[in-house]
């Protein structure tokens, strides 16, 4: 049963793109493997978690995949940033993708607010 938009979907999904894209510049100019494999990590492991929350069993299981995924949101954003304090990637580059990983984070958590509040409302 799908949970989740496909346009919202598809935004996550161009995100993770973006994420690998800058861990591959940054590698081909020179930055650890090991930084640039953490960033990858995160960045891809956010579609991950939206996707299983797509197709969760249930409300809770639903709710843990997407809180994982803000998770991952958060520490992609971390990688994002020492890449721009480090100079390895230009601002200009990561600004649009910084605002992006913000704005999903909110889509988000807007989404698991709902569901956690239409769990309690709802009589058992």
């Amino acid at each position: 049963m799908a949970r989740l938009q496909e346009e919202l979907l598809s935004r996550i999904e161009a995100v993770c793109d973006r994420v690998v894209h800058v861990a591959d510049a940054a590698a081909k100019s020179g930055v650890s493997k090991r930084v640039t494999d953490q960033l990858i990590a995160a960045g891809t492991s956010i579609g991950a978690n939206a996707f299983e929350a797509d197709e969760a069993m249930s409300r809770a299981d639903f709710v843990k995949c997407l809180c994982i995924a803000c998770k991952e949101l958060n520490e992609t954003r971390f990688w994002l940033r020492l890449f721009g304090r480090h100079g390895w990637v230009s601002a200009k580059r990561l600004t649009p993708l910084l605002d992006e990983v913000v704005e999903v984070k909110k889509v988000l958590g807007a989404i698991i607010a709902r569901t956690k509040s239409n769990a309690r409302s709802k009589p058992v």
